[in-house]
């Protein structure tokens, strides 16, 4: 085949069985939704459904996936996770639809999680990149997305392949590329987002390591868009929102503190080098107070210290990899702190906290340009941008053509 509108890629390094039933899954949807178009579905673990493509020792399957639809010189190209079970034909539809009918170049998924799934997104990357870029795309890390020829030239374009972003934390690239670069973005209401049990996953630091690591890499090739740009713009949604019963988290908050205590010990002189004194003060004087019943890590401490630690990570005043581990005891204190805060909250109280959080990330932005340019720390003052959207000259390009 030589030629195909749209091409699905199914992403992720499953057993036979999960990546069977995410093919099975995805032909339904290409023939219910998009009967009258040649489709295509790559798989690059396997090469054996519909297309065989060979998986190269190096380079990310993303790029394999984009590839093969740059070949094929595809309309549209859609990626899911073969780890989530709640994958539905419906996707293929709602990843697809936008590019190919409505000119967007850029679908991110929009999931229903119990409130404490995705806590690292929702306290870290969804904030810190709403606040840098301007756009309101949660998560930015989610496997399953749509996206246009265009974007997929751009993404093939760049030299940054085999970096960790690109590898590790594709999702959070991608969306940093659209969102920075002026092209058109939505997202996509995909219901429930929960992985089959397939295996143990990541470990924590791990995952702080490629999710936080790919943030903050990014922030160095894109100073110049957000240092320009305030507040903060929702962007379309497509399908509805739905509000699923999702099975409980297990929430084992004094196992948390009891790490966050004991790095207060062992970490100490890491965190002295990677944030501001009075911020490393504030957090070792919480070891005194890290018991369920009195524990508060605030959000303006929080977001003082995610900002630290990029403007850290940019200075290389510390080995990057050491840097990234010692950020897992905070989170986790930051963690524990939402658990206990929400614990009696429904959905809707849950959003209103990660709004406020997210609020915050946006007041305290001068606090990160003036740590991040080595000028004078002035006291923080409210600003009144996090409560409107941004002006054209705020988000520049992006907001006329989003």
């Amino acid at each position: 085949m030589s030629r195909a509108d749209i091409v699905v890629g199914i992403a992720g390094f499953q057993d036979a069985a999960a990546i069977s039933r995410a093919v099975c899954v995805v032909d339904a949807g290409l023939a219910k939704y998009f009967p009258q178009y040649t489709a295509v579905i790559v798989n690059p673990a396997a090469g054996t459904h519909l297309l065989a493509v060979s998986h190269p020792p190096s380079g990310s399957a993303i790029r394999v996936i984009f590839q093969a639809a740059g070949r094929l010189r595809a309309r549209a190209c859609a990626v899911v996770d073969a780890g989530l079970g709640s994958l539905t034909p419906e996707w293929v539809d709602l990843l697809v639809r936008p590019v190919l009918h409505a000119g967007f170049d850029f679908v991110a998924p929009h999931y229903h999680r119990h409130k404490f799934d995705g806590a690292i997104t929702n306290s870290i990357v969804y904030p810190l990149t709403r606040a840098l870029y301007g756009y309101r795309v949660r998560p930015p890390t989610g496997g399953d997305f749509g996206i246009s020829n265009h974007l997929l030239a751009r993404c093939l374009e760049r030299n940054d392949w085999e970096s960790g972003a690109a590898r590790y934390g594709s999702g959070v690239w991608i969306t940093t590329i659209a969102v920075s670069e002026g092209f058109r973005i939505c997202q996509s209401c995909l219901g429930a987002g929960w992985h089959a049990a397939i295996g143990s996953g990541a470990g924590l630091a791990a995952v702080l390591k490629h999710l936080a690591g790919t943030v903050f890499s990014l922030m160095e090739e894109y100073e110049p868009v957000w240092r320009r740009r305030n507040g903060s713009r929702d962007v379309d949604l497509f399908g509805r929102p739905l509000d699923l019963s999702i099975d409980p988290i297990e929430a084992g908050v004094e196992g948390m503190l009891r790490l966050f205590r004991n790095a207060c010990t062992g970490l100490r002189e890491i965190w002295a080098l990677a944030m501001q004194p009075g911020v490393c003060r504030e957090v070792l004087a919480l070891a005194s107070r890290a018991s369920p019943e009195h524990f508060r890590l605030s959000d303006e401490l929080w977001v003082r210290i995610i900002y630290d630690f990029a403007c850290a990570h940019k200075n290389r005043s510390l080995d990057r990899g050491h840097l990234l581990g010692s950020l897992a005891p905070l989170y986790l204190a930051r963690a524990a702190s939402f658990m206990l805060e929400t614990e009696t909250l429904y959905s809707a109280g849950v959003e209103e906290r990660i709004e406020r959080l997210c609020r915050v990330y946006e007041e305290l932005k001068p606090y990160l340009v003036a740590n991040w340019t080595g000028t004078p720390i002035r006291p923080a003052v409210p600003s009144p941008v996090a409560a409107r959207a941004p002006t054209s000259g705020d988000v520049s390009h992006a907001v006329d053509t989003a």
